[in-house]
C-alpha cells in the first residue's frame, strides 16, 4: 500500500509527536508498505530550526525504508498566539504543495497539531480520491479556549469550523486516549468513526533498572547525595511549571532535594529568570538530553513530575507519563483531578495526584514521598506493569496498520 503521511514534527526530533510519527512510518515500512513522510525541518522543542538544515528549503531524505520530504517553515525566536499561527500556517502551505508534487497515495495519514493540516488533507484527498485518517494528538481549539490563549470571538469560532471540517472529512478520526475520545464523541461524530489508536512506551525503558542508580550520572554532575525530582520534556503553557518552582522555594529546608528541569520549550526563557529571582539554589535546568543519557538520568531519578495546567483536563495525554511508567519511576501528577493523567497515575497505583498550580500541595507530595522509600519503590514497580500491559509498541503499531487497512477496503473511506 502507498500510504503518504502528514505531519509537522519528525526525526531527528526526540521528543513529543515526533518519535511516534518516525515509529509509525518506519514500522509500516517494514511491513512492506511504501511510505512517503511529508514534514518540516526539525526544530522542536528549541524552537530553532536544527543547524544541519538552517538555509535549506525542501529536503528529501531516506531513513529506515521512509522516504521523508521536508518543507520551509517560519519558526519564531519566540512563541505567541499569533507567531504560532504563522509558524503552523507556513508548514501547512509548504507541506500541501510538497503533496502535491508526489505520486497519488492510497491513504493519507493526517496528524494534528496543526489543526488547519485537515484542510490540506481534505483538498488531497479530493484531489486524489483517496481517504485520509486525521489523528487527533492534541485538541487545540479547546486548548486554546480553556488556557486563555484565544479568547471566544470570530477567530476562535473559526478553528472550531476548521476542526469539525477535517473531521467531517475524515475517513477516521484517531485519538490517543479514552478522555480524548469522548471529546471528539462530544462534538457529535457517530462513535464507529472515532478510533483509539494510542501511543506506546519505548521498549528500551523496561530495561531500566527499578532500583536507583546513583552512579555514574551522579557521580560525574555532584548528585550522588541528592534526592533527585525530575520533570522532563516541553516547557510550554500547558505545563505550568512554574508550580514547580513554588515547590522548589517550599522545600529549601531541605537541601539534599535537588529539582531538576530537563528539556526546552518557549517558556524556558522566563522559567530561568524567575528561578534566578527566587534565589533557587535547589532546582537546576538541562538541556534536552540524548536518549542514552536521558535513561541515565531517569535510572538515578528517585521521583518525576507531571505538571499541567488546571484548565488542561482531557485535551493532551503527555506521552512523559508512559516514558515514566515504563521506566519503573513513581510519580507525582500536579493536575486537574478529572484529567486523563490523574485517572492513569491513580488506576496504575504509580504516584500521587496533586491540585494543579499549588506549590505548597506538590511541595507536600514531594517530601511525603522523600520519607517514604519503600512506597516509591511499589509504585515505580505497579506503574511498570501497568505500562507493560497497556502501551505495548507492537499492539500499537499492528493496531493501527489495522485500522488504515480496514479504511482503505472501504473504497472512499469517508
Amino acid at each position: 500500500m502507498r500510504i503518504l503521511f502528514l505531519g509537522i514534527n519528525y526525526w531527528p526530533e526526540e521528543t513529543g509527536i515526533a518519535v511516534f510519527n518516525a515509529g509509525r512510518c518506519e514500522y509500516l515500512a517494514s511491513q512492506g508498505h511504501e511510505v512517503t513522510m511529508v514534514t518540516g525541518l526539525p526544530y522542536y522543542p528549541q524552537w530553532k530550526i536544527a543547524e544541519e538544515y538552517r538555509g535549506r528549503g525542501f529536503v528529501a531524505e531516506e531513513r529506515n525504508g521512509v522516504r521523508i520530504l521536508r518543507c520551509p517553515l517560519y519558526v519564531p525566536a519566540r512563541v505567541d498566539a499569533r507567531k504560532r499561527i504563522l509558524h503552523e500556517a507556513s508548514f501547512v502551505v509548504s507541506a500541501t504543495l510538497r503533496a502535491l508534487g508526489t505520486h497519488r497515495p492510497e491513504l493519507l495519514y493526517v496528524v494534528s497539531p496543526p489543526l488547519a493540516l485537515g484542510m490540506a488533507a481534505r483538498l488531497l484527498s479530493q484531489v486524489w480520491r483517496v481517504p485520509y485518517l486525521f489523528h487527533v494528538a492534541d485538541l487545540q481549539p479547546d486548548a486554546a479556549r480553556d488556557l486563555g490563549m484565544l479568547r471566544p470571538g470570530p477567530f476562535l469560532s473559526l478553528l472550531y469550523g476548521l476542526e469539525k471540517a477535517a473531521y467531517t472529512g475524515a475517513g477516521r478520526v484517531a485519538t490517543l486516549t479514552g478522555g480524548m475520545q469522548r471529546k471528539i464523541l462530544e462534538k457529535g461524530f457517530p462513535p464507529e468513526k472515532v478510533r483509539l489508536l494510542p501511543d506506546w512506551s519505548d521498549p528500551n525503558l523496561f530495561a531500566i533498572p527499578l532500583e536507583i542508580e546513583k552512579r555514574g550520572l551522579c557521580e560525574e554532575r555532584g548528585w550522588k547525595d541528592r534526592f533527585l525530582v525530575v520533570h522532563s520534556g516541553n516547557m510550554g503553557v500547558k505545563q505550568g511549571l512554574e508550580v514547580v518552582l513554588e515547590a522548589a522555594r517550599e522545600t529549601r529546608d531541605h537541601p539534599e532535594i535537588l529539582y531538576l528541569l530537563v528539556g526546552d520549550g518557549a517558556a524556558r526563557p522566563a522559567l530561568e529568570e524567575r528561578a534566578r529571582a527566587m534565589g533557587l539554589g535547589n532546582l537546576d535546568f538541562l538541556p534536552l538530553l540524548p536518549r542514552e543519557e536521558f535513561h541515565r538520568l531517569l535510572a538515578a531519578s528517585d521521583l518525576c513530575l507531571v505538571t499541567q495546567k488546571r484548565e488542561v483536563g482531557d485535551i493532551v495525554f503527555p506521552s512523559k507519563v508512559m516514558t515514566l511508567l515504563a521506566a519503573g519511576r513513581p510519580l507525582i501528577a500536579s493536575v486537574s483531578p478529572g484529567s486523563e493523567v490523574a485517572r492513569v497515575a491513580e488506576e496504575a497505583g504509580a504516584g500521587l495526584s496533586v491540585a494543579p498550580e499549588e506549590g505548597s500541595a506538590l511541595a507536600g507530595a514531594v517530601l511525603s514521598l522523600w520519607r517514604d522509600p519503600e512506597r516509591r519503590r511499589r509504585m515505580g514497580m505497579a506503574g511498570r506493569n501497568y505500562a507493560e500491559a497497556r502501551w505495548s509498541r507492537g499492539a500499537a503499531l499492528s493496531g493501527m496498520e489495522r485500522a488504515i487497512k480496514e479504511l482503505v477496503s472501504r473504497k472512499g473511506g469517508g
